[in-house]
């Protein structure tokens, strides 16, 4: 009880740094206009206009369109294009030279895909300003992402970048004392949600290179982080949900994903509203688990949809995510890290037991018996959720699972999810890109390093090598690392998803170095 007051009284006291009118989005500064754009199709990607910077205030463009719109040939595209400037995507436009290596590929590549700080952006601009240098994933993707960076950081680590690996974690510091959390990107259209908490994990990395009293550094973020995720969990009863947090039967606390936006996604805009209509249910419901399906960084995969199997179907917010619950363990414990550091035996102890709660909770609702795999909970069903998916090896990533469950994963893995070129994100082929046949690189490192936690070395290193290949194959035909793989047949490229295929691009680039510099892995 006295931590949980602790904790309360630390958020209130953070509570005058978030206190700020937050920018507007481009929806709520242009409307009617907005909708006219994204709802014609004037570009096929719905993220161009969002990331358009206007070129006059909004009332002097607003007022242009309502005068012009009706006039005989009046041109939606023409006129956006002479009001405001559309986005440009470098990396898009980088082409490697083959013949000099993958190496040489990926040391160009921080130098494509950095930014430099912002400390002021355009009038109007959906950008949000970070102090100090970052790197964009790639391709479409010209902010920073949340759970995309750390991966990346894991690259910059082994380029020695260890300059631009601060830099990313301060930016990442602000956001969290400026917004009171990380928005899933620097974008005002993102401050509605954030994305996987992997945060303290980035804190680790730097701890790792630059001693423990990193951890006190950044004790502050980590502890408001905290307070954003457990926000409403003190008065919370069983069996029901606030936020980000869920009480389940037996009283225990574990969180979800959530967005407080309960409208279409400005960046996705016509996709969600099609995808309501296409609904039986009431078109705010199907919103908020659509970007709370965002938030979790899986936008889109069976895992989160109903019996139907379409994303109006979609019901994010009923499941408990395994891989989420591991990450705010492997907060809690970073915290308890940060109070050891500081010799405060008392909340260093208070918080692994918060952890060892969570590990609890983790391990009573999310192992699956039936499929001897680790699955999300339905909490608003009370049962597990049926669907197997790669994030079923976060609990080995982190540790959380027992010797007898990593090995009947294990297995799993080797006979379901394994392919030719690594692992498959789930057994579903639903055209979705967070399905099969679909391989993403952030999932490939954690299984690795989940099966050498549990000594199951042999797997690991198989994983790891196909992964490898495959990146090194696709790179040597097209000089260029992609976004995600087709791991079933290698001769076709990744798809699925509301967008083409990516090419850049950051956590691929973060995983690929990290595995090629492993020196016990034979993808050497």
């Amino acid at each position: 009880m006295r931590q949980l007051l602790l904790s309360t009284l630390c958020w209130l006291l953070l509570q005058p740094c978030v206190a700020q009118v937050r920018p507007a989005t481009p929806r709520q500064l242009f409307p009617g206009l907005f909708e006219a754009v994204q709802l014609s199709h004037v570009f096929t990607d719905g993220k161009t206009f969002v990331d358009a910077t206007p070129l006059q205030p909004p009332a002097t463009i607003l007022a242009a369109w309502n005068a012009e719109k009706q006039r005989p040939g009046f041109d939606l595209r023409q006129f956006i294009q002479a009001h405001f400037q559309l986005p440009s995507t470098t990396a898009a436009e980088y082409r490697s030279t083959v013949s000099r290596g993958l190496h040489h590929h990926l040391d160009t590549l921080w130098t494509v895909l950095q930014r430099p700080a912002t400390g002021t952006v355009p009038a109007y601009s959906s950008l949000l300003p970070l102090p100090k240098p970052y790197l964009v994933p790639g391709g479409r993707f010209r902010e920073v992402y949340y759970w995309d960076s750390y991966f990346t950081m894991l690259g910059l680590r082994e380029a020695h970048r260890l300059d631009l690996v601060r830099s990313m974690v301060d930016n990442f510091a602000f956001l969290i004392k400026q917004y009171g959390f990380v928005p899933n990107g620097n974008r005002t259209y993102y401050l509605t949600r954030s994305q996987p908490p992997f945060f303290s994990l980035m804190v680790e990395l730097l701890a790792q290179e630059q001693g423990d009293t990193v951890l006190s550094r950044y004790q502050p973020q980590l502890l408001q982080e905290y307070a954003y995720w457990m926000q409403g969990a003190d008065s919370l009863a069983r069996g029901h949900a606030i936020r980000r947090v869920v009480r389940l039967p037996g009283g225990e606390l574990l969180n979800r994903y959530w967005d407080s936006s309960a409208e279409p996604r400005e960046e996705s805009y016509a996709e969600d509203v099609a995808a309501a209509q296409a609904s039986h249910r009431p078109a705010p419901e199907v919103y908020q688990d659509i970007r709370a399906a965002a938030a979790s960084g899986w936008d889109f995969s069976t895992r989160w949809f109903g019996p139907a199997g379409t994303l109006s179907s979609i019901r994010t917010t009923a499941l408990v995510p395994v891989d989420l619950n591991c990450l705010l363990s492997a907060l809690e414990q970073s915290i308890a890290r940060s109070y050891a550091v500081q010799h405060n035996k008392s909340q260093a102890q208070a918080w692994q037991k918060k952890a060892k709660l969570r590990r609890k909770a983790i391990l009573r609702y999310c192992w699956n018996p039936q499929k001897a795999w680790f699955t999300d909970f339905d909490w608003q069903n009370n049962q597990p959720a049926a669907v197997m998916t790669l994030a079923g090896v976060y609990p080995l990533t982190f540790g959380i699972a027992t010797t007898r469950q990593a090995q009947l994963v294990a297995e799993s893995l080797q006979k379901s999810f394994l392919q030719n070129g690594g692992l498959q994100t789930s057994l579903s082929q639903s055209g979705q890109q967070w399905d099969s046949p679909n391989a993403w690189a952030p999932l490939q490192y954690l299984a690795i390093t989940g099966l050498n936690r549990y000594h199951h070395v042999a797997l690991a290193d198989t994983i790891s090598t196909r992964w490898v290949r495959l990146n090194t194959r696709v790179f040597q035909q097209t000089g260029k690392l992609l976004e995600k793989y087709n791991v079933i047949n290698l001769t076709l490229p990744a798809g699925g998803g509301e967008y083409p295929l990516q090419d850049g691009f950051g956590w691929t680039n973060g995983v690929l170095l990290d595995l090629l510099n492993r020196p016990a892995s034979k993808t050497q």
